[in-house]
């Protein structure tokens, strides 16, 4: 029997299963049809760079992708960094005096760069003019570094913490949303065939149906089918065979894991069905606010299992019936 993955070979799995054309994104069309519009115009104008894109949307839906196909349709490299990774202003002026002229920069999560970061990247999207204060004190002077030209893609899951300055210096901001089932079926062909896996269409369904309409999940559960595979020594992968998997890894037929369940049932139970506020059901719990807004909270309200009132959440009678069961 083979050893199960280890995260080495995850890390490369999703480089593997991750699109490298635009006819492999399957999905997100009219954000695709608009970013081809930009990217090709700036390539017909013979400019080094488009303008600047931000892109949000709940992890996992191909914001990261989509960045690796805009530069590889730019013909540009690619330097990726996040939000959280910037710590002071210095490790942002170090990013950006290192990019080459056509480059192309991805900040993932660029709603938590730190308010210095973004006053000190608000000239360098406007006339790519870098700003630096050395010294301190009566010592102190100013330093004005001219940039090359170069695109930033910011990503972000939750674009309202996004100040409105930074915001506006974007040209063109896109939302991509939850996919359909159908959507998911063509991801995981593709990814069932690069995985070599033998995988009949109702188990692919199936897999659809349980992943929670984002496509990283879908490609997480089908990798975790294989685990199973491989250790029961199962060839065929088949409906009962997938079911079977995914009801041992706790994920129920509308992808709801343990965490998604305390969730509906502390709603219910605990505050009546709710209306909830976020800080009272993160207190009972036990999960921070910003994990429950941003992991969980996006899907539960997509699927109609949560409402949002002007008085907190509310639990739907779907996800009444649903916790019957």
């Amino acid at each position: 029997m083979k050893n199960l993955s280890s995260p080495q070979e995850e890390e490369q799995l999703d480089l593997t299963l991750r699109p490298r054309k635009w006819s492999d994104y399957v999905g997100q069309e009219q954000v695709k049809k608009n970013i081809k519009v930009i990217v090709k115009a700036s390539c017909k104008r013979k400019d080094p760079c488009c303008e600047h894109l931000l892109l949000c949307g709940g992890s996992g839906l191909g914001k990261t992708t989509l960045a690796h196909l805009i530069a590889q349709e730019l013909n540009s490299r690619i330097k990726i960094t996040s939000g959280p990774a910037i710590e002071r202003s210095g490790d942002l002026a170090a990013l950006l005096t290192n990019l080459n002229p056509g480059d192309v920069f991805f900040i993932d999560e660029i709603h938590r760069l730190s308010r210095v970061c973004e006053e000190i990247i608000y000239p360098v999207l406007e006339n790519y003019q870098l700003d630096l204060i050395l010294g301190k004190g009566p010592m102190a002077r100013s330093l004005q570094l001219k940039m090359p030209p170069f695109t930033l893609i910011g990503a972000t899951t939750m674009p309202s913490s996004l100040s409105a300055p930074l915001r506006s210096r974007f040209g063109a901001v896109f939302r991509l949303d939850f996919y359909q089932v159908k959507e998911i079926e063509k991801i995981l062909e593709r990814s069932a065939s690069l995985l070599k896996m033998d995988v009949d269409s109702k188990a692919l369904r199936e897999i659809s149906e349980r992943s929670r309409l984002t496509p990283r999940i879908a490609n997480r559960l089908l990798k975790r089918v294989r685990d199973f595979s491989e250790f029961k020594n199962q060839k065929k992968i088949n409906l009962e065979f997938v079911k079977e998997s995914l009801d041992f890894l706790g994920i129920d037929k509308y992808g709801l894991e343990s965490s998604d369940l305390k969730i509906l049932e502390t709603i219910m139970v605990r505050f009546k069905g709710g209306p909830v506020g976020i800080q009272a059901l993160a207190s009972v719990i036990g999960e921070q606010e910003k994990t429950i807004l941003e992991m969980y909270e996006p899907y539960l309200v997509q699927a109609g299992f949560i409402e949002r009132t002007p008085r907190g959440r509310t639990i739907t009678l779907k996800a009444r019936n649903h916790l019957c069961l």
